[in-house]
């Protein structure tokens, strides 16, 4: 059908995600450091992201694209199982374990990467917390989470900062004393907001 929907110019994108951040229905992702325009059906034309582009990279067209898809997009809203809770808080069996992706998140990497929800939360269980802060090692409760469910998958989200180290030896740790061989991602970020490699 045609219809108006969004168009991203990819050599104005700065890469700054903050159309990804108010796309309230998910149609936008970061991929490779510039904007893109996931799914169609997810595009109602609204155009929430066009007034936040800073550098005036998206714009609307006509064209033959799929339809929006208002079930669609409810039920990708809804692959976010639970809220980000901290891991002290956390159970260490809940049905929202079993056959997760895991993300294991520093409490300030979400203030300080803007597309954080749509390029770590989304489709993942989500456990933060601040070692330096919360003065504990995570370990032992992280260990037991791993030993009693099916977690497929875990990435971890870090500052480069110091104290960010004990969230990564704190996972790695638990993963080795559940005696489960788990894929494990880490991902840094810098203090300015880019994913360092």
């Amino acid at each position: 059908m045609k219809r108006k929907i969004i168009r991203i110019d990819e050599g104005k994108c700065n890469g700054c995600g903050m159309c990804a951040a108010a796309c309230h229905e998910g149609a936008i992702g970061m991929i490779g450091g510039k904007a893109k325009l996931l799914r169609e059906d997810y595009c109602d034309g609204m155009g929430d992201c066009l007034p936040e582009c800073p550098a005036g990279a998206i714009s609307f067209e006509e064209r033959e694209a799929a339809a929006y898809d208002e079930n669609a997009v409810m039920a990708n809203k809804q692959t976010k199982q639970q809220w980000p809770i901290q891991i002290q808080l956390a159970p260490v069996t809940a049905p929202y374990f079993d056959g997760a992706n895991l993300l294991v998140a520093a409490d300030c990497t979400a203030y300080t990467y803007v597309a954080f929800y749509q390029e770590f939360i989304m489709g993942k269980v989500t456990l933060i917390g601040c070692p330096k802060l919360d003065g504990v090692d995570y370990s032992e409760k992280l260990t037991e989470i791993i030993r009693n469910n099916d977690i497929k998958n875990i990435t971890i989200v870090r500052m480069i900062v110091p104290c960010c180290g004990g969230m990564e030896m704190a996972v790695k740790n638990a993963i080795q004393n559940s005696g489960k061989s788990i894929p494990c991602q880490v991902v840094t970020i810098s203090t300015d907001g880019t994913i360092l490699q």
